[in-house]
């Protein structure tokens, strides 16, 4: 890689990331759905993509680090090898998430999860999270400014979800560590979709060199 023009190795490196990417957000969507339908074959799928998206993500955070210290690029490129960097380390944390999400199945049963519409929720992250990486392959802030704008619906999913599972706590009878098990879930697709926004906030960063936070619970 190192014999390429500097442009032409950043270009590779960002077509590593999106298709990185697209195979997390892939995942992500057969974990919900592994969740949804109590599938374990979907469940061991899943899991071993995960340990593939794994070290998939080490090299390239290895390949950009063999970038900085082979050609000491100037402004423009070292923040374009920083965003790489920045956005592998938050697709890192969705697919953690993902697994998370995973891992509470075998406690909640197929009926109580259905009476929360985790599909859709989930499938809104997932669109935050495609949209934020075709910001950065295009590098368009209109797209990644789109990313936060659908955040504040995740938020009120989220809501839903806390004050149904809340109220049902509170029956007699009820299944609370099932009830748990749900507001996880729901946390973590809502972390999942902060990702998203935070991957928005490098694009931006990429293409104004301005700086924008938002907090995102690890």
């Amino acid at each position: 890689m190192s014999e390429r023009p500097v442009h032409a190795q950043i270009t590779v490196l960002s077509e590593v990331l999106v298709q990185l990417a697209n195979i997390v957000l892939e995942n992500f969507l057969l974990s919900l759905h592994a969740v949804a339908q109590h599938d374990k074959h979907g469940t061991e799928k899943s899991k071993f993509a995960d340990y593939e998206i794994d070290m998939a993500e080490v090299d390239l955070k290895e390949r950009c680090l063999s970038f900085l210290a082979l050609q000491h690029p100037v402004a423009s490129d070292l923040r374009a090898i920083m965003t790489i960097i920045m956005i592998n380390d938050e697709l890192e944390r969705i697919g953690d998430l993902s697994l998370h999400a995973l891992d509470l199945m075998p406690e909640i049963t197929p009926g109580i999860i259905e009476s929360f519409d985790f599909e859709k929720m989930g499938v809104l992250a997932a669109e935050m999270v495609k949209k934020s990486i075709e910001a950065f392959a295009l590098k368009e802030q209109v797209l990644a400014d789109q990313v936060s704008v659908l955040d504040k619906e995740i938020e009120a999913m989220h809501r839903s979800v806390v004050n149904k599972a809340t109220a049902l706590i509170k029956i007699p009878d009820a299944d609370v560590s099932q009830l748990i098990a749900i507001l996880s879930i729901s946390r973590y697709i809502e972390h999942i979709a902060d990702h998203a926004v935070k991957i928005a906030q490098e694009v931006i960063y990429l293409v104004t060199g301005e700086i924008i936070h938002k907090e995102v619970l690890r």
